[in-house]
């Protein structure tokens, strides 16, 4: 596997580089942000660890334009900025998850494993539509488009995955730590709200009233999606 490396600190870029080699990756770095987007426009990798703060564009910069053009390739961000907003706002723009430095190597890598198992789990036969319905919403995994009523909603990636995984378990009460595994693959603790921001914008988006929520809290449990 192929992963990119951004990282503008010299010192951590060449640790980085140096652990995922050794465990059998293959690591191309660089430490800027430019030169990092024009890489992944050229390249495939299977994977990303865009530091924020860099030289010539930011990573939440680079983020953007990469998920704009509709590249989906795992992105880790890596942020010495432990805020709930700053990390929000990375899984926000497309991030598939974060780790805040210093970080042990341990960490990172469970971290990577995860996001490379749940890439997995998301894998559908060739040339086949997969499509979920509930009630008058329609998701199609092969098109990544969902309608409500036939007309199209946008929605980011990781909102699609979090529809669909409903989609997937329909009747089904969700705990927010099951929802945070399946989803995001983080089986521990990242301390944030980062599941009830990302219903909520689902919620918003596909709503036909202020009272249709589509997804229903559970008190005490968890969320659902029940059909009528």
């Amino acid at each position: 596997m192929n992963f990119l490396v951004v990282e503008d600190d010299a010192a951590i870029l060449a640790l980085l580089s140096k652990i995922l080699l050794a465990k059998g990756y293959q690591v191309t770095s660089v430490a800027d942000g430019l030169d990092a987007l024009d890489l992944v426009n050229k390249e495939q990798f299977d994977l990303i660890l865009l530091d924020i703060m860099l030289p010539g564009l930011n990573g939440i910069d680079v983020l953007k334009r990469i998920r704009r053009n509709r590249i989906e390739t795992p992105i880790i961000l890596l942020t010495a900025i432990g805020t709930s907003e700053s990390i929000v706002e990375g899984l926000n723009n497309g991030a598939d998850d974060y780790i805040v430095k210093p970080f042990k190597m341990e960490e990172l890598d469970a971290r990577i494993k995860a996001i490379l198992r749940r890439g997995q789990s998301f894998e559908k036969p060739k040339d086949v539509d997969q499509i979920y319905l509930f009630n008058d919403i329609s998701l199609n995994d092969t098109t990544k488009k969902v309608k409500r009523n036939n007309e199209e909603i946008k929605l980011t990636s990781k909102e699609f995955n979090l529809l669909k995984y409903f989609l997937q378990n329909k009747n089904k009460v969700l705990s927010r730590e099951k929802i945070l595994e399946d989803v995001w693959g983080i089986n521990f603790n990242i301390g944030t709200n980062v599941v009830d921001v990302y219903i909520n914008y689902v919620r918003k988006k596909l709503r036909n009233n202020p009272q249709d929520k589509i997804i229903e809290t559970v008190v005490g449990m968890g969320y659902a999606m029940r059909e009528d």
